[in-house]
């Protein structure tokens, strides 16, 4: 707890003291407290926490917030308001916790899953949820009273909502210091339905507590919501496994490439932009952004002293360049989940007429991932400060890839991309500078947020564009004007 802040630390005592004074009543004579069934759940809610401690499960159980939520609904709904924000008491001081500090995380945990559980208890409690539950108003008794009794179960879930998003906010500005306009934004609308899911299944639950069948059959819901959660756990490990891989790799090519450091991230959101435009099919947008992200790995396999010469490249070192989009396919064939982004690696350099590399496609020969990437690569390329000249104002670029579309960009890629960027804007490019240790520190840049850069004195171009040039796609930074692109790799 010393690690934590003073501001966190006072919310988490808040939060503490708030959890008990809710629970307080449980004890107090005739509350009614059914304390089999709080302890049953109270029991159950800790069993499926302590996998996560068990060295034998390792990070293969489902902790994540949401995992056990079904149940915690499920005691809202049996027991009174006190009663129920006990249940996730000790599951909660026991269970898993990923980063420290880890009793600081645990107790506010407690506290916070405490008071979240309070709140749709009572919310439940308020539309005679316990009365509907059991076959009260115009039901039989011991029937619930469908459909009424999902008024309150929904009402339950709302309110179990906006705690739990009021209490994460609260940590948030306590704990990181997150301003209160951003603390808040975008977690209610994220949580709201996969807590009305959960309260659906805690309502399941309850209804099978309550009847005939008593509470082992409860469990026949429970085990389903628990092996989902591990399931869709599994996937997110994979997913963030995928992420770390194409991370690593990035960084590997900036590392080595420090000429466009940070120009994979943006020919990757480009991309995007263009596919969207495009009407392209959302479940192969993530694709695309990794073909974009990746579009430079195989210049792990180009030489550095080439990749950072000064100076015009002879023209053995060009076609060793050359290799690159090669080298790239190479590197990724086996990672299986690039699908269709390694066709994009392989062919971003062909040209529409033919005359591109490194098999001489034309028009639609060429893969579709492959030409929006290669638009996505020349307009990034034109928009980026480098340390040896300017980024070109983003019409300029526009026009230029207008210009060159037909021959050497596919047109319809062009235009989604005119249009993205007048529906959208383009505010990353423009002021990024890739060659860190060539520039010296600058002013705070205004659009940007950060230290900018100062450039040092831009060499004229020349026939082929600026000196030392090593990244720019197929030669669209040659002399503005220039009739036709020069042939430059990247």
């Amino acid at each position: 707890m010393r690690s934590t802040p003073g501001a966190a630390r006072a919310c988490i005592l808040g939060a503490v003291i708030c959890a008990l004074l809710c629970s307080l009543p449980v004890g107090a004579p005739g509350a009614g407290t059914p304390w089999g069934t709080l302890a049953l759940l109270t029991a159950l809610y800790l069993v499926c926490e302590l996998p996560g401690r068990c060295p034998f499960f390792g990070s293969s159980v489902p902790i994540s917030a949401g995992s056990f939520f079904p149940l915690l609904l499920a005691a809202a709904f049996l027991l009174p308001p006190a009663a129920a924000a006990l249940v996730s008491v000790p599951g909660s001081l026991v269970g898993r916790v990923e980063q420290p500090p880890f009793a600081a995380r645990r107790v506010w945990r407690a506290a916070q899953l405490s008071l979240t559980v309070w709140a749709a208890s009572c919310a439940h409690a308020a539309l005679g949820g316990p009365a509907a539950l059991g076959g009260g108003g115009s039901g039989v008794a011991g029937v619930p009273d469908f459909p009424y009794v999902l008024l309150p179960a929904c009402a339950a879930a709302l309110a179990f909502s906006l705690v739990l998003t009021a209490l994460d906010g609260c940590i948030l500005i306590a704990a990181e210091r997150r301003p209160a306009r951003r603390a808040w934004r975008g977690l209610l609308p994220h949580s709201l339905g996969p807590h009305l899911v959960h309260a659906l299944a805690g309502l399941m639950m309850a209804v099978l507590w309550r009847s005939s069948y008593g509470p082992l059959s409860a469990l026949f819901v429970l085990l389903p919501m628990y092996i989902s959660c591990w399931v869709f756990a599994q996937y997110h490990r994979e997913h963030a496994a995928h992420r770390a891989t194409i991370r690593a790799l990035v960084q590997a090519v900036d590392i080595k490439d420090k000429y466009t450091r940070g120009h994979s991230e943006r020919v990757g959101r480009a991309s995007v932009l263009i596919a969207r435009e495009i009407g392209m099919e959302e479940r192969r947008l993530e694709a695309l952004r990794f073909a974009g992200i990746l579009h430079d790995v195989g210049k792990l396999g180009v030489p550095t002293r080439v990749l950072r010469k000064d100076g015009p490249l002879t023209p053995e070192e060009r076609r060793v360049i050359e290799l690159h989009p090669e080298y790239g396919h190479e590197i990724v064939r086996g990672i299986g989940f690039l699908d269709e982004a390694r066709a994009a690696i392989l062919h971003h350099h062909e040209r529409l007429d033919g005359s591109g590399y490194p098999y001489g496609l034309s028009g639609h020969q060429i893969p579709e991932f492959a030409r929006v990437v290669a638009v996505a690569d020349a307009f990034d390329a034109m928009t980026s400060t480098r340390s040896y000249r300017r980024g070109r104002p983003v019409p300029a670029a526009v026009a230029e890839l207008e210009r060159c579309a037909g021959t050497q960009f596919d047109p319809r890629m062009v235009g989604a991309l005119a249009r993205g960027l007048a529906r959208h804007g383009w505010s990353a490019a423009v002021t990024a500078v890739t060659a860190d240790e060539m520039a010296v520190p600058g002013p705070r840049d205004a659009d940007a947020g950060v230290a900018g850069p100062r450039l040092r004195p831009e060499p004229p171009d020349g026939p082929d564009g600026a000196a030392g040039d090593r990244g720019e796609p197929d030669g669209l930074d040659g002399a503005a004007g220039s009739p036709r692109p020069v042939e430059r790799p990247r």
